[in-house]
């Protein structure tokens, strides 16, 4: 039988979702494959929709597994939960196809990146929001970020370790909005390369605060040189929101195109 489940978790006591960890620090896969194996008594591998790196956190990350062990989906998702570390959860968990899985049958996928921008460090929720304390104008950095829709080799904004075979993405949403003193980033695209999201924030603090012009982003699209684009914007800040798929696969809601 293969289940599809969606799990949260708080990035910032990982070293991402599948390197193992500095000083013994697990990694957010370790830690389920741990607990589902717990669970079912045998071994149990997952696939995921999206790796994150370290520090960075999930709200619905979808990972399918495959057993012959029989639990009911209560025992799958509160079992699992129990035996996991405080900073990761269970969602939920349903059966699924055997040919669905959890990254190749995705078509979108969804991040999120809030910065909050005052002179004063945040001390509550400081490990889910980035900081700038440099004034940012957001609707600036709204009409920069639009340059960048559509199929574009994103070679600008791709880390040195990238390991994705090409550059080309399809940037299908991105928005920037202020609510008080939180600026939220998001972002959506059929995929993503590695530090993608954080190296676009990055470019777009230099034209909030006014360094750079709105055209920027557009130009460090058609240069594809990653050494003249902005710096990569701190982890804890962004968050992957989850995937989409089509309806076909009967997933809740909140991953469903």
């Amino acid at each position: 039988m293969r289940y599809a489940m969606g799990v949260e978790y708080d990035g910032s006591e990982f070293k991402g979702w599948q390197q193992l960890g500095e000083s013994g620090r697990p990694s957010v896969q370790a830690s389920l494959q741990q607990a589902l194996s717990s669970v079912a008594d045998s071994p149990i591998k997952v696939m995921c929709a999206g790796r994150t790196d370290a520090g960075v956190h999930g709200h619905c990350q979808v990972v399918h597994f495959d057993t012959d062990v029989v639990r009911n989906l209560r025992g799958w998702t509160l079992g699992t939960t129990t035996r996991l570390p405080p900073a990761i959860a269970v969602r939920w968990c349903q059966p699924v196809a055997d040919d669905f899985h959890a990254r190749f049958s995705a078509r979108a996928r969804r991040y999120r990146y809030r910065l909050l921008n005052r002179q004063v460090r945040p001390a509550l929720n400081r490990q889910s929001l980035s900081w700038e304390r440099r004034p940012l104008d957001a609707a600036l950095m709204h009409a920069a970020a639009q340059a960048l829709l559509g199929e574009n080799d994103f070679s600008a904004f791709r880390s040195v370790n990238c390991e994705a075979l090409h550059a080309r993405r399809e940037l299908q949403a991105i928005s920037v909005t202020r609510d008080g003193e939180v600026l939220e980033v998001c972002v959506q695209a059929n995929a993503f390369l590695h530090h993608m999201v954080r190296n676009i924030v990055g470019s777009l603090i230099l034209v909030g605060c006014g360094d750079k012009p709105v055209s920027w982003l557009g130009e460090l699209l058609a240069g594809k040189d990653r050494t003249v684009a902005g710096p990569t914007a701190p982890p804890q800040g962004l968050v992957f929101v989850g995937p989409l798929y089509p309806d076909n696969w009967q997933l809740p809601a909140e991953v469903t195109l």
